[in-house]
């Protein structure tokens, strides 16, 4: 039985060793169980509608990680949010391919989306997401755009080692062309994107004549 047991130590360890030799295994395996790129938190009293009556929200942020998708989906079923509640975020990006999940994952629980911040109060402040984090942030079935929050875009790029890089650029572009056409989001905010590589940060107006923004919220 030892003998056995020493065995099926020793197999667990041959495959653990072998997926983390993987060049991105490492950053993959300590995205999902040692230290996450991205934290939560519950707010019970949100009010983007406009209402007086406010509803729950699922408050992230910091970097769309490798595995960010996955801890996002048990987040949310962590939080037991309803059709209409509001996923609110800051983040500077990340991932892309993460960030579409994420945006997916969103739109298929009838969620809302807003970007902001959550203050040591508890109140919703004015924040900004950027890059990847757009992709999430598009997901939302309503979109609310918190006065003074910032939306920032640049283009498509890849990184992926011994691909053509320009035809690699021009299928990550058409992915997030299909992405935001599903979304509702017109493809003036891919046009947006290509124009450069540093930060775009969107005008209110322009964020609404993209219907980035569906649903304008003043200030706090």
């Amino acid at each position: 039985m030892a003998v056995i047991f020493i065995l099926m130590i020793s197999g667990v360890g041959i495959r653990a060793y072998r997926d983390l030799s993987r060049p991105e295994a490492w950053a993959d395996w300590k995205d999902q169980h040692f230290s996450p790129t991205m934290t939560s938190s519950l707010v019970t009293s949100a009010g983007f509608n406009g209402g007086g009556r406010g509803r729950s929200a699922l408050f992230i942020t910091g970097t769309i990680g490798a595995t960010s998708a996955a801890w996002f989906r048990d987040r949310l079923d962590e939080a037991h949010l309803a059709a209409g509640d509001t996923v609110l975020m800051s983040s500077p990006g990340g991932d892309l391919n993460q960030a579409m999940i994420m945006g997916e994952i969103i739109r298929s629980h009838g969620l809302a989306t807003a970007v902001g911040v959550v203050d040591a109060s508890g109140q919703v402040r004015p924040s900004h997401c950027a890059s990847a984090c757009v992709f999430v942030y598009a997901g939302g079935k309503s979109r609310y755009g918190l006065e003074g929050s910032m939306l920032g875009v640049h283009r498509c790029v890849t990184s992926t080692p011994g691909r053509d890089p320009v035809a690699e650029t021009q299928r990550t572009t058409g992915m997030a062309l299909s992405y935001m056409t599903r979304m509702g989001v017109s493809s003036s905010v891919v046009e947006a994107m290509s124009e450069t590589r540093d930060v775009r940060w969107l005008s209110a107006k322009q964020a609404a004549a993209m219907n980035l923004v569906t649903d304008p919220v003043e200030k706090p």
